[in-house]
């Protein structure tokens, strides 16, 4: 296989898994896959860590993502 082809993959794969976090938290079903609310939100989410609460906001988010993915792994493995 040639490496564009490889990298290619990797993007697409990389591409997915973020299309995934979106069903994930349930954005899809909650704004009837309206995708123009979820590229303002994107948008407005890209403001808010380019803004003075920038640093602020990432390790909110980084703490709750993180709990979220270690009670989903918990759930996953019966221990819940």
């Amino acid at each position: 296989m040639r490496t564009w082809q490889i990298e290619r993959r990797k993007r697409t794969r990389h591409l997915i898994e973020l299309g995934g976090l979106v069903v994930k938290a349930g954005i899809v079903e909650l704004i009837n896959d309206d995708r123009a609310i979820i590229y303002g939100a994107m948008l407005w989410v890209a403001a808010k860590l380019q803004s003075h609460e920038g640093e602020h906001a990432r390790n909110i988010w980084a703490v709750r993502g993180k709990q979220a993915l270690d009670a989903e792994l918990r759930k996953s493995k019966g221990e819940v």
